[in-house]
């Protein structure tokens, strides 16, 4: 599984950085080719010469060397690389990566990476439990990296608890197994999310209350799990994902115009945006003063673009739709399912507590083409993600 794999191990300050000597040993001995990057606090507690030795390649420790002026070039090596390893990762490595610093050479290649990237934290124990090391975790998590949580043991200070990094045999296993679980490599997705903004003159809009949250979670596990993923993205203050091609849209046409181009060479369509249904008739080129009690505007209907690509949907293709409803939700979902063409249909309810827009939860009922039904109880609209993605991977397998 790592033979003849590029990695890029990063090695931070901290007693457990003996540690990624055994881990480079075991990658080595797995077919790997390993690069090590090293901080120069790393350096303090191992030297650069353990691991070139181990590696059979010299080791990068900062952006240049000095005596010749060669370039360690971070761009390289982040599309070099097919896995980055950061073992150990300091809490001060950590909060850099979470907030886009770059001021040595093993930021600038974790900025520039393209690859899978792999996290093993080691830190004393309030360290680790920190409300900021904890936000710090969960932004990297957000970004699509992956975590191997620190064990409970005891610490270089004498305490035991959480922080100690896991150990290399444990690591090497914990990257074969989460590797095994990409089943959807070589395939092509497409997710749209968040709202559509309909302008009704240069100021106001129609819109809706979507904040793409569960767009995006679909996006990051379709990801996660090895396909190559665009997302067309309504307006939303979601940051991007690491690894997918983002295309920012606003109105119901340019989503339906953005669909329509990927959609041919897609595997598997995910429609979770919440599109408006209409559009104002004549958009005002100035901001409608105010001043009369009443205005009517005239609504026309946008293009059902769930419709046109079910129409045009091939066999092999997944289609899944999503149906937000107040009433007769069952039925009426249904009834979406079997008219637009699709493989499956996700049912939300704006009656469940926890659920439907803005939070970070979600309740949702999964209905495939034979009316098989499965409730997903109210969870992180994260996990939501997972049972959906799930559920495609069964279609895609059969």
């Amino acid at each position: 599984m790592l033979k003849s794999k590029n990695i890029v191990v990063g090695v931070c300050g901290g007693i457990a950085s003996y540690k990624a000597a055994f881990l480079v040993r075991l990658l080595i001995k797995a077919g790997a080719n390993v690069q090590v990057v090293m901080t120069k606090d790393a350096a303090n507690f191992i030297t650069p010469l353990t691991f070139a030795t181990l590696s059979k390649k010299p080791v990068l420790t900062a952006y240049f060397k000095a005596d010749t002026g060669e370039w360690n070039n971070h761009v390289d090596l982040g599309l070099w690389a097919d896995l980055m390893l950061i073992a150990p990762l300091s809490a001060n490595t950590l909060a850099k990566f979470a907030n886009g610093l770059c001021d040595n050479l093993l930021s600038a290649v974790y900025l520039s990476a393209k690859c899978p990237v792999y996290f093993a934290p080691a830190m004393d124990l309030d360290m680790w439990k920190h409300p900021a090391t904890q936000q710090n975790v969960s932004k990297l998590i957000s970004f699509g990296n992956i975590l191997i949580k620190p064990t409970h043991g005891e610490l270089a200070s004498g305490l035991i608890g959480e922080g100690r990094m896991e150990e290399p045999d444990k690591i090497v296993e914990f990257i074969l197994e989460h590797s095994k679980k990409k089943t959807l490599i070589g395939k092509k997705a497409l997710v749209t999310a968040g709202p559509t903004y309909e302008a009704i003159d240069p100021v106001r809009f129609i819109g809706n209350h979507s904040s793409g949250k569960m767009g995006y979670a679909i996006a990051q596990v379709l990801t996660d799990l090895g396909a190559d993923v665009t997302l067309v993205s309504g307006p939303t203050s979601l940051a991007a994902l690491h690894g997918v091609e983002r295309i920012d849209v606003v109105s119901a046409e340019e989503m339906y115009i953005a669909t329509k181009n990927k959609f041919v060479d897609s595997d598997i369509i995910v429609m979770c945006a919440a599109v408006a249904d209409y559009r104002p008739k004549d958009v005002a080129s100035e901001k409608i003063k105010k001043g009369a009690n009443e205005i009517e505007i005239s609504l026309v209907k946008t293009t059902d673009i769930l419709a046109a690509l079910g129409k045009n949907k091939k066999k092999e293709q997944i289609l899944v739709g999503f149906a937000l409803e107040t009433f007769d939700e069952e039925a009426n979902a249904i009834k979406k399912l079997e008219s637009k063409n699709l493989d499956l249909i996700v049912l939300n309810s704006l009656k469940d507590e926890g659920a439907g827009f803005k939070g970070d939860t979600n309740r949702v009922t999964i209905i495939d083409r034979q009316h098989q039904k499965e409730i997903v109880e109210l969870k992180s609209k994260r996990d939501v993600a997972k049972d959906i993605c799930q559920k495609i991977v069964a279609l895609c397998s059969l």
